[in-house]
């Protein structure tokens, strides 16, 4: 039982993440595509507010502060009672509805197939895409020192 639920957990964290990353015009084309959509209720409406980013000087030093970032959260529940929540950057208060409502259907048995293929397998795709070209991009920018002795 406690595999299951640790399985389900990493899942979960998987599937948050990607609908968190996810182009908003991309998630909201997918979701006007997707057929079965089930009833739900804001528990949370959308919300948006401002969250501090913290980083680390050369990723292992000192935390200090990037700056702020603005954050829109949202809860629902669907007709059923399972409950969805997102936290995405940014202020669509749209995709944070649909990450929602998505989120509660991956956990519902009847939505999860359906909208894991549909939903959540091409915003991996396209952010593996955008990722590799991103990387691509700054390779191209890299640039290589190096230090000449001087021979005497």
């Amino acid at each position: 039982m406690k595999e299951t639920k640790k399985l389900a957990r990493t899942n979960r964290q998987k599937w948050m993440s990607v609908l968190a990353k996810a182009d908003t015009e991309l998630l909201n084309t997918l979701w006007c595509d997707l057929q079965d959509k089930p009833s739900w209720t804001n528990i949370r409406a959308p919300e948006t507010g401002m969250v501090m980013v913290r980083g680390k000087a050369g990723g292992v030093g000192t935390n200090f502060n990037v700056g702020e970032m603005p954050l829109t959260r949202t809860t629902i529940r669907l007709d059923n009672g399972i409950s969805g929540v997102a936290y995405v950057r940014g202020r669509s208060a749209l995709k944070a509805e649909q990450s929602a409502v998505l989120d509660a259907m991956l956990q519902d048995d009847r939505y999860a197939t359906a909208t894991f293929t549909n939903i959540i397998k091409p915003l991996k795709n396209a952010i593996k895409k955008q990722k590799a070209s991103a990387s691509k991009k700054a390779a191209k920018t890299k640039v290589e020192f190096f230090t000449m002795a001087r021979g005497k």
